[in-house]
């Protein structure tokens, strides 16, 4: 796992200036590759690549990028993991190719050389971004695994491409000359993160899951899909695969021991997180059965009640016979990461789960370089509880549904608050969506943080960048409601939120890590599943339930779901009042014109008083207004 960067200037440029700024670009992405920095240059055409190695295979100089291919026509510079990169190998061996080392990044570069980039990006197994420049037909390609586990930034201005694997190496090249994107702004203050392909900075893109990029001098840059995660997801939807119960578990526990034991190759120490959960419970079970050995894992407790998942862990470790590591953290130790959110996240970002993220991501980079993590089951195997009630109260009659919200928004705060502050949320959400119309809207509503987040920004009704939740025929083409709920997951919320922000606190510390559930073929295997297999007994995931119970007792398993967060409103009403205060002082919002003071000034004073949980929304705003103090 590596950070990329790079820019191509198709009228070419002086190799002085053309250094400087790659290697400028790529010192900004040092802490994401720890274990070197290297660049190739090709001035005459402009073009010039930078690499951050955080070496995982092959540690010898063998493995050092930017790599050029042994024809000498490929150029390559790589951010990621090819777990199938053996099978592949041996293919190339066979037609004629020859290898100096044994990492998976010379296997891709020699892919590309021999079948050419879509037909190497459809055959690869893993998670990657990377850059390809084409010496003889002098032609750039970008591109992004499946899923969206890696990130990749790309943006053209005056006739300049530049690409990096986050913002901040896009920032760090002196021509490069941001201005804030307000609808993409509207759209995070809805999700809490940035949809992809938008940005807080207009004309700058993420390249979405899936896809490749091309562009040569004089060309408008080509976006080409190779993977289609909607495609896929309808094909499954309309054929379902004919399944007892007993073959079901048997095909997903023999595709998710094969993707475990792929992704456990390594030449560097390697763990795993372990919350306690299914998801996490499974990978680790698996992974022991996979290397025969006891896995290093890992987790991070809190003293606060409804907070707290060491326990959880630490019973599957007992059972299962990991080396486990725990560390209770306090909440001056949590405290203390909030203000160096705005530069591990490089953009508004505001998942609180993103402070716990970072602070087991440090504990287990103590100790290893790889982890891996049980990320995509929920999305994939129905594990949210907006997939159970969602799913059942999207058939109720609309006045049925308002007079359901009616009632539950009658009932006094304190109520929900003894509870605690994500049973209050969760309570917030459900009575906003249940009188949703459709069951789109009822999605937007469960997600959104701010109902009318345009509106705060000044920005006029309809204002707020697209995203997948206003595609008009999604329900035409996913008429089960679950199976829509799980695709706007999938596409959305799964690379937007959950990805970006294990990848951001993990690569600042230098720790890789890799999701073995969100293996190209789980993830097709998942959707041609019924709905049975995923949702059954009132229960979410109930296929990679019976797979676990295979490893562990039901005791260990069937719990309520809780989620890996923190006490935020707690803390924005005691230790991290002051900083949001100051973050969101009414001359301060005024004078700077972003935000509409009043309606932020209003929930603030609501939340303190403890009218309302207001930590969600109120956490986008803080997020945007520290990430605008740290970058403006």
């Amino acid at each position: 796992m590596c950070g990329i960067a790079g820019l191509f200037s198709a009228g070419g440029a002086r190799e002085a200036e053309l250094r400087g700024r790659v290697e400028a670009m790529t010192a900004a992405l040092a802490h994401r590759g720890p274990d070197g920095q290297d660049l190739w240059l090709q001035p005459e055409a402009g073009l010039g690549f930078g690499h951050r190695r955080l070496a995982i295979i092959d540690l010898s100089d063998a493995g050092r990028q930017p790599m050029v291919s042994e024809d000498g026509r490929w150029v390559l510079t790589y951010n990621g993991e090819i777990y199938n990169h053996l099978v592949l190998r041996r293919e190339l061996e066979a037609e004629g190719a020859r290898f100096r080392g044994h990492c998976d990044a010379e296997v891709l570069l020699e892919a590309c050389a021999h079948w050419g980039v879509r037909r190497t990006a459809e055959r690869l197994n893993g998670i990657f971004a990377c850059a390809l420049w084409d010496r003889r037909e002098r032609r750039l390609y970008l591109v992004r695994d499946q899923l969206g586990v890696k990130p990749l930034y790309w943006t053209l201005q005056d006739g300049v491409l530049r690409f990096g694997s986050e913002l901040k190496a896009l920032r760090a090249d002196p021509g490069f000359e941001p201005a804030l994107d307000r609808p993409a702004l509207a759209a995070y203050l809805r999700f809490a993160y940035l949809p992809a392909p938008h940005t807080a900075y207009a004309g700058v893109r993420k390249l979405l899951p899936g896809h490749i990029l091309s562009v040569a001098g004089g060309e408008e840059p080509r976006l080409e899909c190779y993977w289609d995660a909607l495609a896929i997801a309808e094909a499954g939807q309309r054929r379902p695969m004919t399944l007892s119960r007993h073959e079901a578990v048997d095909r997903l526990e023999v595709l998710l021991k094969d993707a475990v034991a792929g992704q456990t190759m390594a030449d560097v120490p390697l763990g795993a997180f372990l919350s306690g959960g299914v998801d996490s419970s499974t990978v680790v079970a698996l992974m022991q059965a996979a290397t025969g050995r006891p896995a290093r894992t890992f987790t991070i407790g809190f003293s606060e009640a409804g907070f707290d998942e060491a326990p959880h862990a630490r019973a599957v470790a007992r059972h299962l016979g990991s080396e486990h590591t725990e560390l209770y953290v306090q909440a001056e130790d949590a405290l203390a990461v909030v203000p160096e959110l705005p530069r591990l996240y490089d953009e508004p970002f505001a998942d609180p789960s993103q402070i716990p993220t970072f602070l087991v991501s440090a504990l287990t980079r103590q100790s290893v370089t790889v982890a891996l993590s049980g990320d995509g089951g929920d999305e994939l195997f129905a594990g949210y509880n907006r997939h159970l009630w969602g799913r059942r109260i999207g058939r109720w009659p609309l006045p049925l549904r308002q007079a359901a919200a009616g009632a539950l928004g009658s009932l006094p705060n304190a109520l929900w608050q003894r509870a605690g502050g994500q049973a209050a949320d969760r309570v917030r959400k459900l009575t906003r969506a249940l009188s949703a119309p459709d069951l789109q809207e009822l999605y937007r509503r469960t997600v959104s943080q701010w109902d009318d987040p345009a509106a705060l920004l000044g920005l006029p009704a309809g204002a707020e960048a697209p995203s997948l939740l206003d595609a008009s025929d999604l329900a035409e083409r996913f008429p089960d409601p679950l199976a829509r709920m799980q695709l706007l997951d999938l596409t959305t919320y799964l690379p937007g939120d959950v990805l970006a922000k294990v990848d951001r606190a993990s690569m600042a510390v230098g720790l890789e890590v890799r999701v073995p559930l969100l293996d190209a073929r789980v993830v097709e295997f998942a959707w041609a599943l019924a709905p049975r297999f995923k949702l059954r007994g009132g229960r979410g995931k109930w296929l990679l339930r019976q797979v676990l119970r295979r490893h562990l007792p039901a005791r260990l398993i069937e719990r309520p779901k809780q989620g890996f967060s923190v006490p935020i409103g707690g803390w924005l009403r005691g230790p991290l009042r002051d900083w949001a205060e100051a973050l969101l002082d009414e001359r301060r919002l005024a004078g700077e014109g972003l935000l509409d003071p009043a309606p932020v000034r209003a929930l603030w004073t609501d939340h303190l008083a403890g009218r309302v949980e207001g930590q969600y929304p109120l956490w986008t705003a803080l997020m945007l207004q520290a990430w605008r103090e740290a970058w403006s």
